[in-house]
């Protein structure tokens, strides 16, 4: 007969759920190695970044480059080849600093460089990649428009033949580090259907600008791509990309990293809330010793836990043979979800010292609203789920 366990308090949330078990070396390895980069070089400076609206890109990528982290789940061309699981862990740590740097990453290795990765002729990955891997060009993705957003079919940005060479015009908007990209990876219709580009920044016609008075993710850059009649040599075209099964494929890519990251954030907010009621008095008492602030300290660990355990799981089946669009939709709206609620509630326990940016718990719950609706609403990956579930399409 097994004895019982006894833990002694106060345990850490990772501690009660043992996760160290759950990793094997390697993966704590990278854990930890993120973990460190970010305690360097983001936790110091991001609350300064989010107050004035900006992230220095260039300088991060850059630091984030050197530490093997971005494209590091793709395989040759400068990228590391790691595990999706531990490229979630990574993800994980990243927007535990902040969603915006896990933004960062996950634009460049998940969207720009996994575009070029997937479906960009051997000319494209040689040229961009190994640059893009270690910060020195930055990428964005250019697929949402000011009227499509959960409808891409729907985008007005054309590809038109002219000879042997493409047009493009259009405009797309809220794309990360747009304004600051030395390429983008920018999606069109054609008379043959969607097709992808990998678009030089300083192509004529090609112009960007950052989108300011941002409430959410303000430690990052965004913003609006102008095309007009961008013209590009035919090579331009990703031979791979047929359709908007292109895009969206590079979607789900990103859209597991945010599985992680999502937890990552709600972990920062968790560990806060748990240091800040064993030390802030009242009634004569820290308040970590009232029964209504320990319910909602073990409600919102107990949520941790889930979702940590549900990244983890599709992790290792993403790194067995792959994940369906509706298993990455599954994590995603569990996750994001839930982490926004747990950033909620940390703020009622730090009251009004939750809205400063002294601590975190103000800045990750307005991060978690846009990632709430971006690359994929919450509404639509309910919908991708139902599907699933039903075989009934619901989208319109």
């Amino acid at each position: 007969m097994t004895p019982t366990r006894r833990l002694q308090p106060p345990v850490p949330p990772d501690d009660l759920l043992e996760l160290d078990s759950l990793l094997d070396e390697e993966e704590r390895a990278i854990r930890d190695t993120v973990r460190q980069v970010v305690a360097e070089h983001v936790r110091p400076h991001v609350a300064g970044w989010y107050e004035a609206g900006d992230l220095p890109v260039r300088e991060l990528a850059r630091t984030l480059g050197s530490a093997g982290l971005l494209g590091m789940h793709l395989e040759g061309y400068g990228c590391a080849g790691t595990s999706a699981t531990a490229y979630g862990l990574a993800c994980l740590e990243l927007e535990a600093g902040d969603s915006g740097i896990r933004s960062l990453v996950s634009v460049q290795g998940s969207l720009a460089m996994y575009a070029i990765h997937a479906y960009g002729s051997e000319e494209h990955k040689t040229q961009w990649l190994p640059r893009m891997a270690t910060g020195e060009a930055i990428g964005c993705f250019g697929l949402t428009e000011p009227d499509f957003g959960s409808n891409p079919a729907g985008m007005r940005t054309r590809a038109r033949r002219d000879a042997a060479d493409w047009v493009l015009d259009g405009t797309k908007t809220w794309i990360t580090n747009g304004s600051l990209a030395d390429v983008a990876v920018v999606w069109a219709g054609t008379d043959e259907g969607v097709r992808g580009f990998v678009v030089p920044t300083d192509t004529p016609g090609f112009g960007a600008s950052t989108i300011h008075h941002k409430m959410s993710l303000r430690a990052s850059v965004t913003s609006e791509l102008v095309l007009q009649d961008v013209r590009l040599p035919a090579d331009a075209e990703l031979p791979g990309a047929k359709g908007l099964s292109g895009p969206l494929g590079c979607l789900d890519e990103a859209r597991f990293g945010i599985v992680f990251g999502a937890v990552g954030a709600a972990r920062d907010c968790l560990l806060t809330a748990i240091d800040y009621a064993g030390s802030r008095v009242q009634f004569d008492r820290p308040i970590a010793g009232f029964q209504l602030t320990q319910a909602k300290l073990a409600d919102m660990t107990v949520e941790y836990g889930k979702a940590l355990l549900l990244a983890l799981h599709l992790g290792r089946l993403k790194d067995q043979h792959g994940l369906a669009p509706a298993q990455v939709s599954l994590g995603k709206l569990n996750n994001v979800r839930e982490a926004l609620e747990i950033a909620r509630t940390t703020r009622t326990i730090l009251g009004a010292n939750g809205i400063t940016l002294d601590y975190p718990v103000m800045r990750h719950a307005n991060n978690l609203e846009s990632v709430l609706t971006y690359e994929g609403t919450s509404e639509m990956h309910a919908l991708t789920i139902g599907h699933a579930l039903t075989g009934q399409q619901a989208f319109r």
